[in-house]
């Protein structure tokens, strides 16, 4: 993934948040066994069974481990539901191995460490000797890893060959260029005014602060309380949108970012903005190589005042698509109604933000003017995207395999739950 420059971009990249997680990681493995019952007790037994799976027994060990390493990894909701959830599944995983005989290579398994620390600009030895100072064995990783590895190797034995994918799926695959391709994310924004010098200055400061959040109730309070934007009644969050939909230099600061966290400032027109990332999904279509965004931006007298939002509400209602707006305004002089047609990375990165909010034919008033005297009507035309020449008929027909051999084995996982002997010893 992308990093942030040091100072304050290496300072919050994917290995600097990792390290700075530890302190608050190590006092999290104390409440981590406080969790699953007395400290004392706990201490005189870790390997107190606290769930059994057919024959094979979860320990409150392994279950205190996953919870630690859960938490390093920033990982969102309940720690001890995921960490039970995910030793429940794994167990299952590995009897179908044993029973289909797949056994992962010393190699292949080192292989697959050094992918998911890859993730974080880090070789294994120095990710283990991280998770090491927040008390997480070494074995505790490796089995998180081989377990999935092991699970792949079910899968392909099971279905590899019985997955087909026709021409006429990889043609229409291919014809996708609509939203939706490659990674969306799920944010909250919070946006600080900046019209003046000291103004900038001050919503600097507090957007340095607020860069430093790193959760969802403490961003969604301070949305409440300081964002100028009109996502602000409901507390910044945002729709889903397509990563490739933001400005480059935008996106960049958003992709690294775990969930809770905010991004460092952003300037944008009369003001400072800060994201937080709520959550993050890739897509199985591929990323856009271009993304082109035509749009309309219309000027009003008034800047946010009711008389100027009544117009702008008015037109709204009259209007469908942008050529329609030449009907409507017919006396616009070309600086009051403009048109332009712009890779996403040259539009202003206010514009760019809002536009990134829209589906073709949408509308924005939620900018003015650099003066404020003018309110803006925002509109998107359309928005085009070019695949990526390097995208093959091959990689779109490995995409659409493995798009199946995943629900296969989810609907497998499924059959041994519903056909397993679970008992659960923790009385949670």
């Amino acid at each position: 993934m992308v990093k942030r420059m040091i100072n304050r971009r290496a300072r919050t990249g994917p290995r600097f948040r990792l390290v700075k997680r530890l302190a608050t990681t190590v006092m999290a493995g104390m409440l981590v066994a406080a969790s699953l019952g007395a400290g004392t007790a706990l201490a005189q037994d870790l390997f107190a069974p606290v769930k059994k799976v057919n024959d094979r027994v979860i320990t409150a060990y392994e279950l205190s481990q996953r919870m630690a390493f859960l938490t390093i990894l920033k990982a969102p909701g309940n720690l001890r539901e995921l960490a039970l959830e995910q030793l429940t599944d794994e167990a299952l995983q590995r009897q179908a191995a044993e029973n289909a005989d797949v056994n992962p290579t010393a190699e292949e398994i080192l292989a697959g460490m050094e992918e998911f620390t890859g993730r974080f600009n880090l070789d294994v030895e120095t990710f283990n000797k991280i998770i090491a100072q927040a008390g997480i064995a070494p074995e505790t990783f490796r089995d998180f890893v081989s377990g999935g590895i092991a699970w792949r190797g079910v899968v392909r034995a099971r279905w590899a060959g019985r997955v087909e994918v026709t021409d006429d799926e990889v043609d229409r695959q291919l014809a996708l260029t609509r939203p939706g391709q490659g990674v969306r994310v799920l944010l909250s924004e919070i946006i600080l005014p900046a019209q003046t010098p000291a103004q900038m200055q001050a919503s600097n400061a507090r957007a340095s602060e607020l860069s430093e959040i790193t959760t969802l109730p403490a961003f969604a309070a301070a949305a409440r309380q300081y964002s100028v934007a009109p996502s602000r009644g409901r507390s910044g969050r945002l729709q889903w949108m397509d990563l490739s939909n933001l400005p480059p230099a935008v996106a960049a600061q958003i992709l690294p970012l775990a969930p809770g966290h905010v991004s460092d400032p952003i300037p944008v027109k009369n003001g400072v903005a800060v994201f937080q990332m709520r959550a993050i999904e890739e897509t199985d279509t591929p990323q856009p190589k271009d993304v082109t965004v035509d749009y309309a931006t219309l000027l009003l007298p008034g800047g946010r005042t009711e008389t100027a939002l009544g117009e702008a509400a008015s037109i709204r209602a009259k209007v469908d698509t942008c050529d329609d707006l030449y009907g409507v305004v017919p006396v616009a002089t070309p600086a009051q109604l403009q048109r332009e047609s712009l890779p996403i990375g040259q539009v202003p990165t206010g514009y760019a933000l809002e536009l990134a909010k829209l589906d073709e034919g949408e509308v924005s008033t939620n900018l003015t003017s650099a003066s404020g005297q003018n309110l803006v009507f925002l509109m998107l035309c359309s928005r085009t995207r070019d695949l990526p020449e390097e995208v093959s008929r091959e990689d779109i027909k490995r995409q659409l395999q493995n798009q199946r051999l995943q629900s296969f084995a989810s609907a497998y996982l499924d059959e041994l739950k519903a056909a397993a002997y679970i008992e659960d010893y923790s009385g949670q």
